[in-house]
């Protein structure tokens, strides 16, 4: 199955001015949209929330993170354009959701060895079987506007591929396509 799918009728979709980069850690995100970076405006929203103690109210200590003040983030983010990686990014206002998928297996694998405890591996990897941030991208942005892309066996070029076809509209939404449910 091609990751690169036309609309029917041969349209161009158009090309997205503000598309969110999202997906549960590990799938490859950060990876990706980096490749993108001399073409468009990529920001890379978990190191600005770091990097700005006004964008977090507080560190969640069982996880070992921050807890991002999305009001804050969204004022901070002001008028932008470009690429939005996070797996926070479906949660703003853009007009393509890109929600990278991976196999839940290689997520917990990836996120033991960056030094995620086994517990919040194992969190995130059953997250990604539910497919909860996908759900959350298509409740917030309809279906319509949804691309989902398996990262699982592709490197990181031909993902960052994959997003600038969605963001240049030539392929279909696509949510709903990958299933990771043999994980549970």
């Amino acid at each position: 199955m091609s990751d690169r799918s036309d609309s029917a009728d041969g349209a161009d979709l158009g090309r997205a001015d503000r598309v969110a980069v999202t997906g549960t850690p590990g799938t490859g995100k950060s990876t990706a949209t980096a490749l993108l970076e001399g073409e468009y405006d990529v920001i890379h929203l978990n190191d600005r929330i770091k990097s700005d103690d006004d964008l977090w109210t507080e560190r969640d200590a069982d996880r070992d993170t921050l807890v991002a003040d999305l009001d804050a983030v969204r004022d901070d983010l002001g008028d932008w354009s470009g690429v939005l990686d996070s797996h926070l990014a479906h949660r703003f206002d853009v007009d393509r959701v890109v929600v990278l998928r991976c196999h839940p297996e290689t997520i917990e694998s990836r996120l033991e060895a960056r030094g995620e405890s086994p517990e919040t591996a194992a969190e995130n990897a059953e997250s990604e079987a539910l497919d909860v941030i996908l759900s959350e991208a298509v409740d917030g942005h309809g279906v319509e506007n949804v691309y989902e892309i398996d990262a699982t066996d592709r490197d990181p070029e031909a993902v960052a591929d994959a997003i600038r076809a969605a963001i240049a509209g030539e392929r279909e939404p696509s949510a709903g396509t990958v299933n990771f449910m043999d994980y549970i």
